[in-house]
């Protein structure tokens, strides 16, 4: 994957809206950071303004500076007055991009090299007089361009807690508290993305319908429509119904994709012929019983007024693939064969992983989605090379992103679990984080019990 970075120029700070601690005064960041010297964290109280330089900052903050001094040294300073100066410690990189992470806990600043955040710890420090409003973060730099990736605001934190409020697994620990915290709000916040996106959307389409007299095109997605019915492609990639009515189309597509649909009751009878023709048999269901209940009282629906017609939901939120009439087997099936899959996973130092869908990827995951349509190298290339992911645990959340259940061997291995919570948060796969954390939270149960 090429990724996309931000670039700091010498004696500037960048602030962004997301930046920025759930907590005041505790939280990690981690990223990625290309340079010869001084990439350099500010922690403040309030977001910076435009032209903001930690030198020129009276107002409290936390200033820490790897690779300072010609990258020779660690640097922290506290209010502008530097209260660490280490050697060989935290240094940059100028070949390559390298991964760091910061946590800070009411003025308990932990410092890690590597990949995964509360790994590779490289130095702590505690403040006798610690700042506990630090909220916001700033991206800055001193006399030389500082290239900044995959920066990511984290609510699991290294903590001074007791150990019974903690979970650990390996060298990763959890904080109960701030596991509860990020699951409420990736509640709140599910139902935003879903296969609702992409009904009637020319992206990630691979064939369409022509409909009507008129002729117009409605663009679909052929693994979506396979895992619902039988629509029987052939080689081609036009389904072309002169006699269907454009309204019928939608109304069909409409429940495929969001598991709901209403059409006028003069209509039901053509939607229930399509479906059937389709062989999409929850919704033939559904007509039938309607059209039978119009038999026994012909007045329970006025003319001219809607029908609606719901999928029966057995999921918990309406844009999951057990909310919707999409078979989680065919699907599968669809994983396992490779048809009409558009795109090849590579993983770097690892090699190929899976043949895949766009479109399935996409229905869960903002950065996928925005990956593959946004004319990034990805959106044209049949080849995808990840970086910095671990091996395992992706094939674990393809596999979730397939079949919408987290799998034994991953609920029985805590490492992983957390690798899969951190491939979530990155991945943008809001849905698969709540149920890691659902997870962590059963564990931490019996820990504590």
């Amino acid at each position: 994957m090429v990724e996309k970075f931000l670039t700091v120029p010498p004696f500037e700070c960048a602030w962004r809206e997301d930046l920025k601690f759930q907590e005041a005064g505790r939280g990690c960041v981690a990223f990625d950071a290309f340079a010869c010297n001084d990439v350099t964290l500010v922690f403040r109280e309030n977001v910076g303004s435009q032209g903001y330089h930690y030198k020129r900052d009276s107002s409290p903050h936390y200033t820490i500076i790897l690779g300072s001094h010609r990258n020779r040294r660690l640097r922290i300073e506290v209010n502008g007055k530097t209260v660490v100066d280490e050697a060989g410690v935290g240094l940059c990189c100028s070949n390559s991009f390298q991964s760091y992470w910061i946590s800070i806990y009411d003025g308990f600043i932990s410092i890690g090299n590597g990949k995964y955040p509360f790994q590779d710890v490289v130095f702590q420090w505690s403040d006798s007089h610690p700042n506990c409003n630090v909220q916001y973060i700033g991206l800055s730099s001193w006399d030389k361009h500082v290239k900044y990736r995959n920066v990511n605001v984290l609510s699991l934190t290294h903590s001074l807690k007791p150990l019974s409020k903690r979970m650990v697994f390996g060298d990763y620990q959890i904080e109960e508290d701030d596991i509860a915290a990020a699951y409420k709000q990736l509640r709140m916040d599910y139902d935003k993305w879903g296969l609702n996106n992409f009904l009637e959307s020319w992206d990630l389409s691979d064939m369409i319908f022509v409909v009507g007299p008129e002729e117009r095109p409605v663009p679909a997605h052929k693994p979506i429509l396979a895992a619902s019915g039988n629509f029987n492609f052939c080689s081609s990639f036009v389904i072309t119904m002169p006699t269907v009515s454009y309204p019928v189309l939608h109304a069909l597509l409409h429940y495929i994709y969001t598991g709901w649909t209403q059409i006028p009751h003069e209509q039901l009878h053509s939607l229930r012929a399509l479906s059937l023709h389709f062989q999409v048999m929850p919704l033939v269901k559904q007509c039938e019983e309607v059209m039978e209940r119009f038999k026994v009282d012909n007045k329970l629906f006025d003319t001219g007024k809607n029908v609606e017609l719901t999928y029966p939901c057995i999921g918990p939120h309406r844009s999951t693939l057990s909310s919707l009439p999409v078979s989680i087997q065919r699907l599968g099936q669809l994983k396992l064969s490779g048809q009409y899959s558009d795109v090849d996973i590579y993983i770097e130092s690892y090699g190929f992983v899976a043949r895949v869908h766009r479109i399935v990827l996409s229905l869960w995951s903002i950065p996928f989605s925005k990956m593959f349509t946004n004319g990034m190298s990805e959106s044209m290339s049949s080849e995808v090379t990840l970086r910095d992911v671990p091996p395992e645990a992706f094939k674990a959340m393809l596999d979730f992103l397939y079949d919408g259940q987290l799998n034994e061997k991953v609920i029985d291995s805590g490492s992983l679990l957390l690798q899969l919570l951190l491939l979530a948060d990155r991945f943008g796969v809001t849905f698969l984080h709540q149920e890691c954390c659902k997870m962590l939270l059963e564990g931490l149960s019996q820990v504590v019990g």
